[in-house]
């Protein structure tokens, strides 16, 4: 079984599912890592907020697995933004990673009233071109965000990783995004639980008709529909499902009644708005 990879501006190759540790406590980070690799999982995402960058060290050491072969992705968070802390906060989560780069660094949320997005993503920028991170990009930007970090810049994030599962699309995020060679990364891909998604009538016929779980015909939705995914679960038997999903495919009338779960008007958010952390 091979994941499919999306190609991001920077020219890097990011395996399209992965592996999320949002709140795995940092004692159970290193197990549930472990196990993730040995299932096959080769994408992992962290964050320095998630407290729990050590874990994923020590699991990727003790892995034996070419560091080559996996991607690494960890965030910078909102304290963290301004002056020159950027390269403080980016050797710190190098060095609990026991990494000399990750693949991926992202800004982890725009702060607006702070006003230090841009100066983070300046510095974003310094990190890429000292080879401390292969790829950058942010998380939960609004299109006003990403318009404002390109004009200042010129440098288009490779990726925004924004809350998306079928009762939130963000379609605005989404066509920037289409227009701009980005792309998307999706938070909270199952909705983490926070409505009767699995019970929806689109989804449960498409789990009878494939004969999958409810979990995996959303995760095949995010695949079709273009994201890159990264699931959390620290049971060994739910991450081998959730990368059960390559032996069969949606159709287009499922992939629209999936569609279709989203009212359009954003009430389907289940996590913080971004003009709202700060």
């Amino acid at each position: 079984m091979t994941v499919p990879t999306v190609k991001l501006a920077s020219g890097y190759d990011i395996p399209q599912l992965g592996f999320g540790v949002f709140l795995v406590p940092a004692d159970e980070a290193e197990r549930a890592v472990s196990e993730a690799l040995e299932v096959g999982y080769r994408h992992i995402d962290t964050a320095a907020i998630y407290r729990n960058e050590e874990g994923v060290g020590a699991a990727i050491a003790k892995s034996g697995i070419p560091r080559e072969e996996l991607f690494v992705t960890t965030k910078l968070w909102n304290d963290r933004q301004s002056g020159e802390q950027p390269h403080d906060a980016i050797r710190e989560s190098l060095d609990k990673l026991g990494l000399e780069y990750v693949d991926l660094y992202l800004t982890h949320w725009p702060t607006p009233q702070k006003d230090t997005y841009v100066n983070a993503w300046e510095k974003l920028i310094e990190i890429r071109d000292a080879g401390l991170s292969r790829s950058i990009g942010v998380s939960n930007h609004l299109p006003e965000h990403l318009d404002r970090l390109v004009a200042e810049t010129g440098v288009v994030p490779s990726v925004d990783q924004i809350e998306l599962h079928p009762a939130l699309h963000q379609a605005d995020v989404l066509a920037w995004a289409e227009a701009n060679g980005m792309k998307i990364e999706a938070w909270g891909p199952l909705g983490q639980g926070k409505y009767p998604l699995f019970e929806n009538p689109a989804v449960a016929a498409a789990a009878e008709a494939h004969g999958k779980s409810p979990a995996q015909i959303v995760i095949r939705w995010h695949l079709q529909r273009g994201f890159i995914v990264f699931p959390k679960s620290v049971r060994r038997e739910r991450m081998e499902q959730n990368l059960d999903v390559f032996d069969f495919e949606l159709t287009a009338d499922e992939i629209a009644g999936i569609d279709a779960i989203d009212p359009g008007d954003g009430s389907g958010r289940v996590g913080s708005h971004p003009l709202e952390v700060n």
